[in-house]
């Protein structure tokens, strides 16, 4: 069986994608995780809009736990769908801009939701 070292990237399986994260099959023995703050260095609203169920995409790993045979995963600075290539980190402008601008909006969404279920 082969020997997995951190910071080695890794071609796997998408099994299953949920809201916080992707799941991936790397062999008969490991299973990974990539969670949604790993998929991109910007703001991820839908993790299905990276990857789909089925699809062979390469990542990076971050820690292996050879207990559980299960290992967290990147993808968010390589070129997962291709080569795994590294890629240089962009440093955006942007930052925590697109958050700031929206929490307000997502709150006063959420409130209403809540005060919308009290009411039934």
């Amino acid at each position: 069986m082969k020997q997995y070292k951190v910071g080695e990237i890794i071609k796997c399986k998408v099994s299953g994608i949920e809201p916080y994260g992707v799941f991936v099959s790397i062999n008969k023995k490991f299973n990974g995780l990539i969670h949604i703050s790993e998929v991109s260095n910007e703001f991820v609203r839908d993790v299905n809009d990276y990857v789909k169920v089925g699809e062979k995409i390469f990542a990076k790993i971050l820690s292996i736990d050879t207990n559980d045979n299960q290992m967290k995963l990147s993808i968010k600075d390589i070129d997962y769908a291709n080569s795994g290539i590294e890629r240089d980190a962009i440093d955006t402008t942007q930052g925590f801009k697109l958050l700031k601008e929206n929490l307000p909006i997502w709150m006063d969404e959420k409130i209403k939701e809540i005060n919308e279920k009290r009411k039934v």
